[in-house]
């Protein structure tokens, strides 16, 4: 696996706004290649829709946003080309009846018929062989995940995975395209207080190799830059980045007025889950489609439509 530079991330009054209203809202953001990024909130908050859109799978509605050197909503395309999704419910679930030397074969197949460079088809069929088996090895070992620790080691399937090892996995497997921006949803749902502590620290190791990640949580830790989502307390909106080294600040804070029905939560995560999944199908296909050329990326009104038939806020 390489180690590429990471994505800076910027922002400014990023929004996104469906049928129901707003999803964010006046997002505001200022991060360095490396950074970790906690995008903090409650449940129907519009997280997802706010990963999906800083990721170029969903286009946002007012502001900008620079991952890296492509601003979006303009380049969505190269976006999506430098950044990965690790565990993402209901875009990129792990197939539940494959073995994990079959699913990592499956990503490594995926990458190499898509993010691969065409001069790597010149290769013999035992040089490329050898070429994934070791982007395997160097994404299991960033992951933290031993095969060897498994009940049946590489034959073990999906389904029997902890919900660590299934994280590990998700985050493997997403690194095999050298990803400038690595962004993980819902985090910490199912892991126990040690395990949270422990994606934790994975997650600065893979920064610390100058990969940007941004993951979300529904409680960042004390080091992450954090973008909260929500709606407006006492007057001020949420949904502005904070460093955490500022915490003698006040956190900036930027208008947002989402109007989210009061809905159970889990209602909610259902319509951002529907939403998204058609987004970043959408945003698949128009991928397979790119001739590479971002000056004509305005192959995003998929994800709009999907914004609009699903209404996620």
């Amino acid at each position: 696996m390489d180690s590429p530079h990471g994505a800076a991330v910027k922002a400014e009054d990023f929004g996104l706004k469906g049928p129901r209203g707003w999803a964010f809202r006046g997002i505001g953001l200022d991060a360095a290649p490396g950074s970790l990024i906690a995008v903090e909130g409650p449940s129907g908050s519009g997280r997802t829709c706010l990963l999906l859109a800083l990721t170029g799978r969903m286009k946002p509605t007012e502001g900008h946003a620079e991952i890296g050197r492509h601003r979006l909503p303009k380049k969505m395309a190269a976006v999506r080309r430098i950044a990965a999704l690790g565990p993402v419910p209901g875009i990129n679930d792990l197939d539940q009846s494959l073995t994990v030397a079959e699913q990592l074969r499956e990503g490594a197949l995926l990458q190499r018929h898509y993010g691969a460079p065409i001069r790597s088809l010149l290769r013999s069929r035992a040089e490329r062989r050898a070429t994934a088996a070791a982007r395997i090895e160097a994404a299991l070992d960033a992951a933290g995940l031993d095969l060897a620790t498994l009940p049946k080691g590489e034959r073990t399937t999906v389904r029997d995975l902890e919900r660590l090892e299934s994280v590990r996995l998700s985050v493997a497997i997403a690194l095999l395209g050298s990803p400038q921006l690595l962004a993980l949803d819902d985090l910490d749902i199912k892991l126990s207080d040690t395990e949270r502590t422990e994606v934790w620290a994975l997650l600065r190791s893979i920064a610390a190799r100058g990969i940007t990640i941004l993951a979300v949580c529904s409680e960042a830790p004390a080091d992450a830059v954090v973008l909260r989502t929500g709606p407006k307390e006492d007057g001020v909106g949420a949904g502005a980045g904070r460093d955490a080294d500022a915490e003698a600040e006040p956190a900036a804070k930027a208008e947002a007025e989402p109007d989210v029905k009061k809905d159970s939560g889990a209602k909610r995560d259902a319509e951002t889950g529907s939403a998204t999944a058609t987004a970043t199908a959408t945003a698949t296909e128009n991928d397979a489609d790119d001739t590479g050329n971002d000056d004509n990326d305005d192959d995003t009104k998929g994800a709009d439509d999907a914004l609009a038939e699903a209404g996620c806020a």
